[in-house]
């Protein structure tokens, strides 16, 4: 028996950002002494199976990546969080992804477990579920169907680059949140975000 919620559910981690408002790479910053991308890694292990970690450099990192993460190479570095989703699933093909920034140093596995157990209830029209505050989605924190992978890459191909964008265009189930999930879905893009 899996100690995880759902085995149709695999973790990917973006690693392929520039960083240029932090000034330095986002996923070796120390965060209680524990480089980001680290401390993600190990997260979303506690809740998925299987961690996928996708940057153009897997050398600067494999020696902090738990040794159960399995790498995807970008093949397209720089154009965005969308296009290495897109390279994703050409890849892997799970059910759903959960996909998550390398910059989110508060995440709780035990609110994505309990939002990943959710997942069996969705729609199955529903192709997406993500966080929403405001008007604004916060997409590296999000499910994604495999189904969504054409829908994705005509996007692309059209022009497409923006997640919120893309997002309005899909049907997506919000997630509510609240103080608790606001504080999880903190980002450190600069230096003042530590």
């Amino acid at each position: 028996m899996s100690i995880f919620p759902s085995a149709t559910v695999a973790s990917v981690i973006l690693a392929g950002g520039q960083s240029s408002r932090m000034g330095q790479d986002k996923a070796l910053i120390p965060w209680n002494g524990v480089p980001l991308l680290q401390r993600v890694s190990e997260v979303a292990a506690q809740c998925t199976e299987q961690v996928y970690i996708v940057t153009p450099w897997p050398d600067l990192y494999w020696v902090i990546a738990p040794p159960h993460c399995q790498w995807i190479v970008e093949s397209n570095p720089g154009n965005g969080p969308l296009v290495a989703l897109s390279q994703v699933w050409e890849r892997i093909q799970h059910p759903w992804i959960l996909l998550l920034g390398c910059d989110l140093p508060n995440l709780d596995p035990s609110l994505l477990q309990h939002w990943i157990a959710q997942l069996s209830d969705i729609p199955e029209s529903t192709l997406a579920v993500v966080p929403v505050q405001g008007k604004y989605w916060e997409p590296l924190c999000g499910f994604y169907r495999f189904e969504l992978q054409l829908t994705l890459k005509s996007f692309i191909q059209n022009g497409g680059s923006a997640f919120q964008h893309w997002l309005s265009s899909i049907p997506v189930q919000p997630l509510p949140v609240d103080a608790t999930v606001a504080q999880m879905l903190h980002n450190c893009n600069t230096p003042e975000d530590l």
